[in-house]
């Protein structure tokens, strides 16, 4: 977050003030998905983007590995799985609706691991 403060293409952003609706696959209900951050940019050509990102582990952008037993952490996972992928479909969607981009991004990206 200091990098957005600080970085002077950044001209605006928030943490989890934008509401997205999603129908989550575990239930079958709407419910509303607030993505870590919307920021606006002007990138090197003078143009306004708008990023919506979610930050998450690596192994949760993943499909879980198919396993023959069904426990309790493999449930969590594929409910994980399936959650997150409405999620970020919906996410998708909006942003595609308004012409901005919806990136994930992982430890890896931030240079963390």
């Amino acid at each position: 977050m200091r990098y957005f403060d600080s970085n002077q293409n950044v001209i605006q952003w928030s943490s989890e003030e934008i509401a997205i609706p999603y129908r989550s696959p575990i239930d079958g209900k709407w419910h509303r998905y607030f993505p870590d951050f919307v920021i606006t940019i002007k990138d090197k050509d003078n143009n306004i983007k708008v990023f919506i990102i979610e930050v998450k582990p690596e192994n949760q952008t993943k499909p879980p590995k198919v396993r023959t037993k069904a426990t309790k952490k493999y449930v969590t996972e594929v409910a994980t799985w399936g959650i997150n992928s409405s999620k970020w479909q919906a996410a998708d969607e909006y942003c595609k609706d308004r012409k901005w981009s919806f990136q994930i991004l992982t430890e890896r990206h931030l240079g963390i691991k």
